[in-house]
């Protein structure tokens, strides 16, 4: 089991399962919410138990996504798919979650929107969008 939090501790949450599937999001949405670029793995709904669920406030970034931070602290938590019968997962932010975590990124994605203050170059796979 993987735990994590945001940085107050005000919202956590619970994992069953081992992390597979992980990221680098370079697109301006994750950028700005983020304030770098978006680390995150993808997690079966419903293997994911969140205390504090409350105090998650949902961004509608778009008509396909939500994104959860914490109300209190401000911390980026939940990237979620609205269609949850096509996507039966929900991205968490890496960095919430207690180390250690057994995963290493697996790949950059929308790397034609990355920031122009840094270089990708870890030799992982780089996909334009």
């Amino acid at each position: 089991m993987l735990k994590g939090s945001c940085l107050c501790g005000a919202v956590k949450f619970e994992f069953t399962g081992d992390l597979e599937t992980s990221d680098a999001c370079h697109c301006n949405q994750c950028r700005k919410w983020t304030g770098h670029f978006l680390a995150s793995a993808e997690v079966p709904r419903d293997s994911l138990s969140i205390d504090g669920v409350e105090k998650v406030s949902w961004y509608h970034s778009s008509e396909k996504v939500r994104r959860g931070f914490c109300a209190k602290c401000g911390s980026s938590l939940f990237f979620d798919p609205l269609d949850t019968y096509k996507h039966h997962w929900i991205g968490i932010a890496l960095g919430a979650f207690d180390a250690p975590t057994g995963i290493n990124l697996g790949q950059h994605i929308f790397i034609a929107e990355k920031g122009d203050y840094y270089e990708i170059n870890d030799g992982l796979p780089q996909n334009e969008y």
